[in-house]
């Protein structure tokens, strides 16, 4: 699928998690197909090792200091927001608005906004069985605007069937929604592989569950490398590599036999993906969304169970057999979550929003 060169989207983005890595991609290959992008961040500003990873001269960055919605759950800075983002967009002129948030799309536009469910906070308490100060006035806000923003726009999209089956039991969206899977593009993964577990996580975010890899780290015969951005914890039997760089995950990635996810709660994971396109053998939670996407081609643990996941790590690293197997049942698997594949179906859900706006305002012209 091609589509226009003067076709213009303003997507944006945040730089704390791995919607940055899934806006690049998806950026990357809008661009390629002929379309300006102009990449919009809201909270912290990319650091110059993310800036990096945007490498196509048809993606423009705007950095703006607005504040995340799950950051400002009272809404303090909306008002501002809403400036902001108008000024853009009457800059800009985009056809599509695509938002990698939620409450931005019920402010006023003429152009068509999709929505991208990435995570939220009420589905990431109730993964981690913490929900008791969402009776807050402020976080019932938040509450409120993501389901209106889920209704405002024109269409929204989560990278998993089981995230939309949590999106649509918590805010039962008025529109059915969609789903597209996220995708990188080919990798090749040169390096020999070496006899270590790696894995990657906020370390403050109690959903990663780096706690219960800490756990079942000692007595393995393989060293625990975790990367991640947070205060280093005293772990006995994880090697804690602070925060990384994208390349320099992917370069780890390339050379670890097994990665691991113990996740409580992921709507997607892009780290899984990359760690299957460089060859590593699979160990994750045992979750909706992990086995939709990876069954076949990973063993799956209990999170809570972290004697479970450290039996699962020390079989693995002991037998060449079944690690080289699960290696390439990974590899092959990861090539279904292609970026081509991503691109194409956002650009199949664009043009036929574009489609609708344009047989909507032909008819309100023939009847004015």
């Amino acid at each position: 699928m091609t589509c226009s060169s003067d076709i213009r989207i303003l997507m944006t983005t945040d730089t704390v998690g791995g919607v940055w890595t899934y806006s690049c991609a998806l950026a990357s290959g809008l661009a390629a197909s002929g379309a300006d992008v102009h990449l919009v961040t809201m909270g912290p500003r990319a650091r110059a090792d993310q800036r990096a990873m945007l490498r196509d001269p048809r993606v423009h960055l705007v950095e703006t200091d607005l504040a995340l919605e799950w950051q400002d759950p009272a809404g303090h800075d909306l008002a501002n927001a809403r400036t902001v983002l108008g000024r853009l967009e009457a800059g800009i002129r985009p056809d599509i608005v695509h938002l990698n948030s939620y409450r931005e799309a019920a402010f006023d536009r003429d152009t068509p906004a999709i929505v991208v469910a990435h995570s939220c906070v009420n589905s990431w308490a109730r993964a981690c069985r913490d929900t008791g100060w969402l009776n807050e006035p402020r976080w019932q806000r938040y509450t409120e605007r993501v389901s209106a923003a889920l209704n405002a726009a024109q269409a929204w999209v989560c990278p998993s069937r089981a995230f939309h089956e949590v999106i649509t039991d918590i805010y039962r969206p008025a529109s059915a929604g969609a789903v597209i899977w996220n995708g990188i593009a080919p990798q090749i993964s040169r390096d020999r592989k070496q006899h270590f577990i790696f894995a990657a996580g906020r370390l403050w975010d109690r959903a990663k569950n780096i706690d219960a890899l800490a756990k079942a780290a000692p007595g393995l015969h393989w060293p625990v490398l975790v990367a991640g951005p947070g205060e280093e914890s005293a772990w006995s039997g994880l090697t804690w590599l602070g925060r990384l760089s994208h390349d320099a995950v992917w370069a780890r990635l390339q050379r670890a036999a097994i990665f691991t996810s113990p996740a409580l709660y992921e709507p997607f994971g892009l780290t899984v993906l990359e760690a299957a396109a460089a060859g590593c053998a699979l160990v994750l939670s045992d979750l909706p969304s992990f086995r939709e996407l990876w069954s076949g081609a990973a063993v799956f643990v209990d999170p809570a169970d972290s004697e479970s996941l450290h039996h699962a790590l020390a079989d693995l690293s002991a037998d060449d057999h079944k690690r080289a197997g699960l290696q390439r049942a990974a590899y092959e698997h990861s090539l279904t979550y292609s970026l081509t594949r991503m691109t194409d179906a956002y650009l199949g859900l664009y043009q036929g929003l574009l489609t609708q706006a344009t047989t909507l305002a032909q008819a309100i012209e023939v009847h004015a």
